[in-house]
């Protein structure tokens, strides 16, 4: 599946990814489209099976703070859940999740995708120090080889505390460490930890995935301890490159031999709707992960440039264009204006095809508006432009030539809207079209 992978209608951010067994599944936030406030008052697993990223499954709601399909789960409460983590140990999945203004939540369940039976909050007394003010936001959990078991959290603080295995909730009295990362004025800002703690074991060698105080990152620090120090080593990915950003939250984990970070975009112009995206990474012998790009590929090699592709799996929105959900069918680009740029990385446009050129078809809205869209390959301000597609005041579908390409190659689109001497408050476009989706035609 391309990037992002669920169903389009679906919003998972902060996505932690686990394997168990032969699937791997994603446990996140689910956030409401057109909402105002982040995320929702239920939990949902989705999976896939390893030998098929193609083929995700939705398991339904695994945890509920309000009365929905089934009874809520926590009786304590009923404000939105957020950031869940799973991890397995001696074969039950235990659920780690925040909830606002709660001090956590965990339960358990004998199957991976849940439902998970509430077990309650984090069990501590008074001389145990624990930090975040016992809330435990954005909670990731590392079952160490050893059976020992580690919480990190914190919001603007990095924290680490040891649970009890016996029941994977008590707080190891004694255990708390702080800072687990630099989160304070000290560290450059790129560095400073933020949020969305995420820890992984690999090779030996102790990840903590995390969002910094600046940017749109996921970043990554290692350690030979569970209990830290962890040394900064560099990003990851940026959710904010050439596309609007906003916060980020993620994981590693590998699937048949290769390494995902999974991760989330930004969509209906407001950063509380959030879908799920993961791109290919390499962890190079000294344990260091060169940051990647953000791509339209998903789990995909490549994308089929003669099958309709929707628009709104761009990885590239600049000028201040953003896709929209106008119903669960139909999530347009908008807010293209003059110069506006949509990109798409990678289409395999194949070796076998000798004609001088293809056809090329959009399908818009019209804004009342005749402009033109530039097509370019392989880079936006300096890439080869290959065709022009007129378009005009109403709704359909735009034909025309471009360039006939082979092999592989990132696409995009530039509007334009081709007036030179209009009286700016005379004739001054503020949209000039709907972009829904396009194909190239042999």
């Amino acid at each position: 599946m391309p990037n992002p992978f669920l169903p389009l209608w679906e919003y998972i951010p902060d996505g932690e990814p686990r394997v168990f067994g032969d699937r791997v599944y994603l446990y996140g936030s689910h956030d409401r489209a057109a909402c105002d406030e982040f995320c929702d008052f239920k939990l949902k697993v989705w999976s896939a099976p390893i030998s098929d990223l193609n083929s995700w499954q939705c398991h339904g709601d695994s945890f509920r703070t309000r009365d929905g399909e089934r009874p809520a789960d926590a009786d304590w409460t009923d404000r939105e859940c957020y950031a869940p983590d799973v991890i397995e140990k001696d074969g039950k999945y235990y659920l780690y999740s925040y909830i606002v203004g709660s001090k956590g939540a965990v339960g358990v369940s004998d199957k991976p995708e849940g439902p998970f039976k509430c077990l309650g909050q984090y069990i501590y007394d008074a001389e145990t120090q624990v930090g975040d003010d016992g809330i435990f936001n954005d909670a990731g959990v590392l079952a160490d080889d050893d059976g020992r078991v580690y919480v990190y959290y914190g919001f603007t603080e990095s924290n680490m505390n040891e649970l009890d295995p016996a029941d994977m909730r008590t707080v190891i009295k004694g255990s708390y460490k702080r800072p687990v990362i630099d989160d304070t004025d000290n560290a450059p800002e790129e560095q400073r930890f933020f949020e969305a703690s995420s820890p992984r074991k690999i090779n030996g060698t102790y990840y903590l995935i995390y969002s910094p105080r600046k940017g749109s990152r996921l970043a990554y620090a290692t350690s030979d301890s569970p209990a830290g120090p962890f040394t900064y080593r560099g990003y990851i990915v940026d959710n904010s490159q050439d596309y609007p950003g906003g916060n980020d939250h993620g994981s590693l984990t590998c699937i048949n031999g290769q390494w995902y970070i999974f991760y989330h975009r930004m969509t209906n112009n407001t950063i509380m709707s959030r879908r799920a995206c993961a791109e290919k990474v390499e962890i190079l012998p000294d344990g260091t992960i060169p940051p990647v790009e953000m791509t339209s590929l998903g789990f995909e090699e490549a994308l089929d440039p003669y099958k309709s592709t929707p628009a709104e799996i761009a990885c590239v929105l600049k000028g201040g264009c953003y896709i929209t959900e106008r119903d669960i069918f139909t999530r347009p680009i908008v807010g293209i204006t003059d110069g506006a740029v949509i990109g798409y990385k990678y289409f395999d446009f194949g070796d076998d095809f000798t004609g001088d050129s293809m056809t090329l078809a959009l399908k818009v809205r019209g804004m009342g508006v005749k402009c033109s869209v530039r097509v370019l390959t392989d880079s936006y301000e300096d890439g080869e432009e290959i065709g022009v597609c007129a378009i005009g005041t109403s709704d359909g579908v735009y034909k025309c030539k471009v360039k006939n390409l082979t092999g592989r190659h990132a696409v995009y689109f530039i509007a334009e809207h081709g007036v030179t001497n209009w009286t700016k408050g005379w004739f001054d476009p503020k949209q000039l079209f709907e972009f829904e989706e396009f194909v190239f035609m042999k």
